[in-house]
């Protein structure tokens, strides 16, 4: 419904590069032969003899940024301003039926469409994740409390604050953090670091620990019992909640270089902590109610400025998906089942497939948003709908043997 394409615009920091290789672009790991590719995107550039000099196996954000869209001005099946309003089974047609809205380029709406179609692809992917505590700040306007993913639209107003806190220990909180640390006067950072994981952990970036983001992985977690799955994905955060080695050092070089002169440096970093309540003061500062796990004990905090780097939920399916929730099975928890090929599972009567991608975590484990299994998940699809093998896939993939 955008109107048109942009890929995480509020963290495209500076420097900022992706935590997966240039490799896991659209198509390659899938197709390397593809002119999709990100290698082709820097040939039609004239930017590959530079590339390789550079050297650079992550690239930066910044650059996959203007690949993707590369890709997007180029297809010309795709149609940016257009909202999905409801998706139903026509059983008279034996299709389905996607209503829309068309919109123009201030997001109003223009016209209104139907489409038919005998297969469905989703992609709506993950939204911003604000704590409850901290959800009526963060829809006020008088004090600066927002997610991550709007930092860059308002980085100008956030360094006028006299004091800033930063909730999150992921890539986003570090880098975020790191930011507003290089900007901020040596003896007056004025800045809080927190976080509920009991430590700024680096993410695991073993070679043998990137093997759960292999499709032999992913089939190995989905024949789990779901209970057993459900258990796994809060114990494995580690492997895609962390923050990156590079940044942590980044980050201590900083906070050592401002010890350098004797004294240390107005920032506090504390992991271990989670707010409890909050509320606003005088209309223009923000009381922090915290409580420490392991101590057990609780505090008050006063800020001026909240980024909340608390990550991304995926978004529910069932407001969009109302029309086919007769058809719809689902699993203990009332979530979509979904199957190993990608596919929602769906009354037999409806001949039609609705296939997904990025709304799987709870099935396919950790990969399901990691760039790295996107091109295997497209190929997976394609190969599925087609009945064919356009894209041959490999039988195995990792050296872990992941079950018995």
């Amino acid at each position: 419904q955008r109107p048109a394409f942009h890929w995480h615009p509020g963290l495209l920091l500076d420097g900022a590069s992706l935590q997966v290789p240039f490799l896991a672009d659209l198509v390659t790991l899938a197709d390397p032969t593809s002119p999709w590719s990100f290698l082709n995107y820097l040939r039609t550039r004239d930017r590959l003899f530079p590339f390789y000099f550079a050297e650079r196996f992550h690239i930066q954000r910044a650059e996959y940024d203007a690949y993707c869209r590369w890709v997007t001005e180029q297809l010309p099946g795709l149609h940016f301003g257009h909202q999905v309003d409801a998706v139903r089974w026509n059983t008279d047609r034996a299709l389905f039926e996607v209503d829309f809205t068309q919109l123009d380029r201030d997001g109003e709406a223009e016209a209104l469409g139907r489409a038919y179609t005998r297969h469905i692809a989703l992609g709506i992917g993950t939204e911003p994740f604000v704590p409850e505590p901290l959800k009526p700040l963060a829809e006020a306007e008088a004090v600066p409390v927002l997610h991550s993913a709007d930092y860059l639209r308002h980085r100008e107003r956030l360094l006028t604050a006299d004091h800033i806190t930063v909730i999150g220990s992921g890539q986003s909180g570090a880098e975020i953090f790191l930011d507003l640390l290089r900007a901020r006067p040596e003896g007056a950072e004025k800045i809080h670091w927190l976080a509920r994981t009991q430590a700024f952990a680096p993410m695991e970036y073993s070679k043998l620990g990137l093997e759960h983001f292999t499709p032999d992985y992913s089939r190995y977690f989905h024949a789990l019992p779901e209970s057993a799955r459900d258990e796994l994905v809060p114990r494995q955060w580690q492997l895609h909640k962390g923050i990156d080695a590079d940044t942590i050092a980044a980050i201590h070089d900083e906070l050592y270089r401002r010890t350098l002169h004797g004294g240390w440096p107005d920032a506090t970093l504390t992991p271990g902590v989670h707010v409890r309540t909050a509320g606003r003061l005088a209309n223009t500062r923000v009381e922090l109610h915290l409580e420490h796990t392991q101590q057990g004990t609780r505090t008050r905090l006063t800020t001026d400025a909240v980024i909340l780097a608390t990550g991304y939920r995926e978004r529910p399916l069932d407001a969009l998906l109302g029309g086919l929730d007769p058809y719809l099975h689902r699993d203990a928890s009332h979530r979509p089942r979904i199957d190993d090929q990608y596919r929602l599972v769906l009354d037999p009567t409806v001949t039609g497939h609705v296939y997904v991608q990025n709304a799987e975590r709870h099935t396919h484990g950790v990969g399901a948003p990691d760039l790295g299994l996107a091109a295997w998940r497209s190929a997976t699809i394609l190969n599925n709908l087609t009945g064919a093998n356009p894209y041959p896939l490999p039988e195995r993939t990792a050296f872990t043997t992941f079950g018995l």
